[in-house]
């Protein structure tokens, strides 16, 4: 009797801890799954064009995990994405240098998460409203600034930038790994990031232990826009241009990279490596979908489902 107690006390546990892997586990799944559905799948050209596009999206669930870790969230990097891209385009189109529109692109995704910062922490409004109400602000100013049309950006920088790399390693490859080396260095090696984890977990415990959490969030929301500015540059090296549409996919797959990973909705716990490891998996559904010949009208039904699950999940590891 003692002995099925124990049994059925400990089935939440294991549950909880395998929660803890669910974005590595399910990548694998994924990947056997498609190939054995196609050969196809698992090549070395496949993989590495496959790792090439979930780069964007990883860094994109870097700077999304920052306002997951506060307890937060950031609806705008939606419209952020579409808005750093846009801005590189419209600045080269005008005359000045690549270089120069790739420091306005970051400082632009910046300037939307800094603004989001001062909302959230210092009038201490609504996360959801504040970047709710960002996404349809900045998705304004982005076909404004571009009337609605796709901006063209030639760069060969940008274009060697995307396709290129030393030998087989591939430049975003490597800017992806830097992301994530910094964020993981940030979160789980520095005093900001302690005060980031402690913000999310309790946040009047960590006002009342002296931690200055309005200016930790605000930190948290620009951190975010900044690593969406950095995407967005991203985003024009691979298209080779500035597509101001809104980025909804972009939007739901870098919460779901996050919480599938190992962060939690409430705050107060991150995993770059299960962020990594959920936006990867993302884009291996999208892109065995597309060799399998499967309609583009389903992924989004996938997008979701997987988000659901990730809330579930999230629902387990508590």
């Amino acid at each position: 009797m003692t002995a099925a107690v124990d049994n059925r006390a400990g089935r939440p546990e294991i549950i909880a801890k395998t929660a803890e892997f669910a974005a590595p586990i399910a990548l694998v799944v994924l990947w056997v799954a498609f190939f054995v559905a196609t050969p196809n799948f698992l090549t070395v050209d496949n993989i590495g064009d496959l790792l090439v596009a979930s780069t964007i999206l990883t860094v994109l669930a870097l700077g999304q995990q920052f306002a997951v870790v506060v307890g937060g969230i950031d609806l705008s990097v939606g419209a952020n994405l579409p808005w750093a891209a846009a801005l590189l385009g419209y600045t080269t189109s005008h005359g000045y240098s690549v270089g120069v529109g790739i420091v306005v692109a970051v400082l632009g995704g910046l300037a939307v998460g800094f603004v989001n910062g001062v909302l959230v922490g210092r009038l201490h409004m609504t996360d959801f409203v504040v970047t709710l109400g960002s996404l349809s602000v900045v998705s304004g100013f982005t076909l404004l600034l571009t009337h609605g049309n796709t901006v063209a950006v030639n760069s060969r920088f940008l274009q060697r930038l995307a396709l290129d790399g030393i030998g087989p390693v591939r430049w975003f490859w490597l800017l992806a790994l830097v992301a994530a080396l910094i964020v993981a260095g940030i979160i789980f090696r520095t005093r900001v990031g302690t005060h980031l984890l402690a913000t999310g977990g309790r946040l009047e415990a960590a006002r009342d232990t002296g931690i200055a959490v309005d200016r930790i969030r605000l930190l948290a929301y620009c951190l975010s826009g900044l690593l969406c500015g950095v995407a967005g540059v991203m985003l024009v090296a691979r298209n080779g241009g500035a597509d101001p549409s809104l980025q909804t996919t972009y939007l739901l797959s870098s919460i779901a990279a996050v919480v599938l990973g190992g962060s939690s909705l409430s705050g107060g716990k991150a995993s770059v490596l299960g962020t990594v490891c959920g936006a990867v998996l993302f884009t291996s559904l999208i892109n065995g979908f597309t060799i399998l010949g499967i309609s583009q009208y389903y992924q989004p039904i996938a997008v979701g489902a997987v988000l659901l699950l990730a809330a579930a999940i999230s629902r387990f590891r508590k």
